[in-house]
């Protein structure tokens, strides 16, 4: 009996140490969360004085901000797109996409429906 067990134990560890030593290893990629902050999506634009308002949902972004000064201070409404490849959020051109009705609900509304 103790024979047995010993004989079983042996080839079990064997086994194992076959297949470890045969082993692959597969390395998947997940997608990289898109950082849905006021300072990732305010980098592709310049003279931002202030953000209103911004909201993510996946890949697609809106953001409210104030830009110029003075008489020339104007709030616009931007829509973005994270490019994974780069891991940085790209602006998306509202006349293509907001058209589409394809974008998240939320990112639509607040994003295609202002100024």
């Amino acid at each position: 009996m103790k024979w047995s067990r010993a004989v079983t134990a042996a080839v079990l560890f064997g086994a194992l140490g076959v297949a470890a030593a045969t082993a692959t290893c597969r390395l998947s990629s997940y997608p990289v969360a898109a950082p849905c902050n006021a300072s990732a999506l305010v980098a592709p634009y310049h003279g931002v004085r202030s953000v209103a308002s911004f909201g993510c949902v996946g890949a697609w972004a809106y953001l409210w901000v104030t830009v110029g000064y003075g008489a020339a201070e104007v709030s616009v409404t931007e829509l973005l797109r994270y490019d994974g490849a780069s891991g940085e959020w790209r602006n998306a051109l509202r006349a293509v996409y907001c058209n589409r009705h394809d974008l998240p609900s939320y990112v639509e509304t607040w994003g295609c429906n202002s100024n």
